[in-house]
């Protein structure tokens, strides 16, 4: 009986090619617009994890406070008021796992006929640690190094391909600001940050060379910012409260004076990134499936006039003793028909515009079995609820009547 009713509800909607498929239109765009709204989500999702993972865990930042000038204040970072000795401090407290102190900037570097623009990061080797960043070929250089101001350098993974060819670099003098720097070590990829700057485009130097070679007046006894990394999670809040009082304490500053630096918690912050993110995907696919609806709204529609059209139809199938079951049943079919095929071509457009997206090389997509599932779950669903309504209108009609209808 059932293998029956099944032939006879395609039978209705081959013989209405046209119509079914305008039907199903609502249903293809929905879940197409479902799984490439999901698969974008979940590539930036996805994007913002590999950030936050790269950038390193129980990380906080110092930076020197805002100034005032003539009425003006400026802000974070316009005070040159972080030294070596406020970093080193910070490096003897509690809970403090790692402390490296940064002076950065950009700068042109050349080797051979070859010349690059790159970020140059003056630091010591805790920065590696903290950051979680592994030398993949020569060595890290030391404390005996960083105090003799060696002028020595790690490259990134873009400054290999771009300066050197690919070529190891190891032993090669390159030249930063006309300064000559030899190359002890190259670092693993790293990709890239949370503001979207290439990780790999990097040059780490010794700190103490780069405030005496590479950087301006205003620099030479300071630093841009001081990154520290806690213990553990449970340690943040202490050692946070420690760098607060200490650098108070060696600022001298009154009770009633303000700070004269910025801590930011850079986990915490990262962590709201990445629930935003989450909660922006859940927003995207939640947008998508109003176009489902509106799909299993055209179904009803459709149904309805179906209904109508075939009202003597019914009148006789009733006649010749189909229950109200079957005709329930036949009508339903149709509608689940019309919704799982739409729902099957709407993931095949989905995947393809997905795949399409992700071949211009400005998103990253990620198409899973889950999302696929999950619309084609509540395509299917949509399409019952839906359907329901016009297949047990057709059950409901009285066979007489159904039989006089013109």
């Amino acid at each position: 009986m059932f293998g029956f009713m099944l032939r006879e509800a395609l039978s209705a909607m081959l013989a209405n090619r046209l119509r079914s498929f305008l039907t199903m239109l609502g249903m293809i765009i929905g879940v197409a617009a479902v799984i490439l709204m999901l698969a974008i989500g979940a590539g930036v999702q996805k994007q913002v994890n590999s950030a936050i993972a790269s950038m390193g865990s129980n990380l906080f930042i110092v930076m020197p406070g805002a100034t005032s000038a003539n009425g003006v204040r400026t802000g974070f970072g316009g005070a040159q008021n972080l030294t070596l000795g406020d970093a080193n401090a910070i490096r003897q407290l509690d809970g403090v796992k790692y402390m490296a102190p940064l002076l950065q900037n950009n700068s042109q570097v050349v080797y051979g006929t070859n010349n690059w623009n790159t970020q140059i990061i003056g630091t010591n080797a805790d920065y590696l640690g903290l950051r979680d960043w592994p030398v993949v070929e020569g060595y890290v250089f030391d404390d005996a190094e960083m105090r003799t101001g060696a002028q020595v350098a790690l490259v990134g993974q873009q400054i290999v391909e771009n300066l050197f060819g690919g070529l190891s670099p190891i032993g090669e003098t390159i030249r930063i600001r006309n300064q000559p720097f030899q190359v002890v070590g190259v670092l693993g990829t790293k990709g890239q940050s949370l503001d979207g700057r290439d990780q790999d485009d990097t040059i780490i130097v010794p700190l103490t060379t780069a405030q005496r070679r590479l950087a301006g007046p205003r620099f030479r006894d300071s630093l841009r910012m001081i990154m520290v990394q806690a213990d553990n999670e449970n340690a943040m809040v202490r050692v946070q409260t420690s760098m607060q009082d200490l650098l108070r304490e060696r600022h001298r500053l009154g009770e009633d004076q303000d700070d004269d630096f910025t801590i930011q918690n850079l986990t915490a912050l990262a962590n709201t990134a990445a629930e935003t993110t989450a909660v922006m995907s859940l927003m995207l696919g939640a947008i998508a499936s109003i176009s489902l609806i509106v799909g299993g709204i055209g179904i009803m529609n459709i149904m309805l006039v179906s209904v109508t059209e075939r009202t003597r139809e019914i009148g006789i199938r009733m006649a010749i003793g189909a229950r109200p079951a079957d005709i329930r049943l036949q009508f339903l079919l149709e509608a689940v028909i019309i919704s799982i095929a739409g729902c099957l071509i709407g993931v095949l457009i989905g995947i393809a515009g997905a795949f399409a997206v992700a071949s211009t090389g400005k998103l990253l997509v990620l198409v899973t079995v889950s999302s696929m599932l999950l619309a084609f779950a509540v395509a299917a669903g949509i399409g019952i609820f839906f359907g329901f309504y016009p297949a047990n209108k057709a059950a409901r009609l009285k066979p007489i009547e159904a039989l006089r209808y013109q």
